[in-house]
């Protein structure tokens, strides 16, 4: 037994045992495969806006990453907002919190929530604190990536 289980009454205890007995088990290769081919399948899709943007646009690889990234979260809007990307994040799960998009439904599905609060108090306080977390930490993690890159090229001379 385990130290959290002799702190229980035996009738938690019992409980605990019929619950672990009756608990769905969770098909994780099989998640594990949806959420790959899901994300892989976004990732194709924002290759081929950014390739149709190269094509036809006379864009670069290096210049066409902002409009890509905005034609994602644009798509994603509307997904969000007409509740498609709920059913694909149900099926996918983890496959679609590929960066861009699944910032981007953290953001607007939470924009849609608050709305009947109003736009200030509503949409404008509530739509980023879901979001704010993953900017701040992001920030963070970039300038420390960056402060190791700088400090290791001076070492290396490159």
């Amino acid at each position: 037994m385990t130290n959290k289980k002799k702190k229980l009454n035996p009738k938690a205890q019992h409980y605990q045992a019929i619950q672990k007995k009756n608990e769905t088990k969770r098909p994780i290769f099989t998640n594990c495969l949806k959420a790959f081919f899901v994300g892989g399948f976004v990732c194709f899709i924002g290759q081929l806006i950014s390739t149709f943007y190269i094509y036809f646009f006379d864009f670069t690889e290096q210049t066409a990453g902002n409009p890509t990234v905005a034609t994602l979260i644009i798509i994603t809007m509307f997904l969000t907002g007409f509740g498609v990307y709920d059913h694909i994040g149900q099926f996918a799960g983890a496959g679609t919190a590929v960066p861009v998009t699944g910032f981007a439904n953290a953001v607007i599905s939470s924009a849609i929530e608050h709305r009947t609060e109003g736009y200030i108090l509503g949409v404008g306080t509530n739509m980023l604190k879901l979001a704010g977390p993953v900017i701040v930490y992001g920030v963070f993690s970039a300038f420390i990536i960056a402060l190791i890159k700088t400090i290791f090229s001076q070492f290396l001379g490159s």
